[in-house]
């Protein structure tokens, strides 16, 4: 494509495509809803805190570049929706691959057919690959194959929206967990703590029993 975009323009248009198809009864968006979309924790990488002002000025870049549009909605607050699908003529498969590079960085084939599920059913990986194909194909393209890293057995595909990506940026992916993943580990570690302290009480309360008794006793 010939208009390359930063990474807040990147988010920005990603947030306004996955909530067009995923939530349409709050589409178009207001922009405190969309800083909410933009900053989300869940289904984001990276995960980011953008401001009212860093997505408006992005939002101001993308209408200029018209790949969104202001619209007024009901009490004339001013929502805003995207154009990307027009404007490069993308098919819904290849609007829902794109999205979810947009949201989650550089994927595998599988990470790609596993996280589109609510944007557009891909019935087979192989749909998946010659949607990529198609992108990659493009011209100009929308989608590289990036080379394997050492220690990986499939190949990540990432978006050209932002321009070249160069592969010596693209780092092993770090092991995070996601939040129920993480709320779940919490949970099972306060409750450990919680049956040990009971643990404690109640030898604590054995042991008081066994002073009771051999107090008692003086006095029988």
């Amino acid at each position: 494509m010939d208009q390359i975009l930063n990474s807040v323009e990147v988010r920005v248009l990603g947030s306004l495509v996955e909530k067009e198809i995923t939530t349409p009864e709050y589409y178009p968006l207001t922009l405190n809803a969309l800083v909410n979309a933009c900053n989300q924790i869940s289904n984001r990488d990276p995960v980011v805190s953008f401001d009212e002002k860093t997505v408006a000025r992005a939002l101001e870049s993308l209408r200029e570049m018209k790949l969104a549009w202001m619209v007024t909605g009901v009490g004339r607050v001013p929502k805003y929706e995207h154009r990307f699908a027009e404007a490069f003529q993308l098919a819904a498969q290849e609007i829902a691959v794109l999205c979810v590079l947009m949201l989650r960085g550089p994927q595998t084939v599988g990470e790609i057919r596993g996280r589109t599920g609510r944007l557009y059913e891909f019935k087979e990986l192989e749909e998946v690959d010659l949607t990529l194909q198609a992108l990659m194909a493009a011209q100009p393209p929308f989608v590289v194959r990036l080379p394997r890293q050492p220690g990986t057995k499939e190949a990540r595909y990432a978006h050209l929206l932002a321009g070249e990506v160069h592969v010596e940026e693209q780092r092993q992916p770090t092991s995070r967990l996601e939040p129920a993943t993480v709320d779940v580990r919490q949970e099972n570690e306060r409750l450990a703590a919680l049956e040990a302290e009971l643990v404690q009480v109640r030898a604590d309360l054995t042991e008081l029993q066994q002073q009771f008794l051999e107090f008692k006793k003086q006095f029988e």
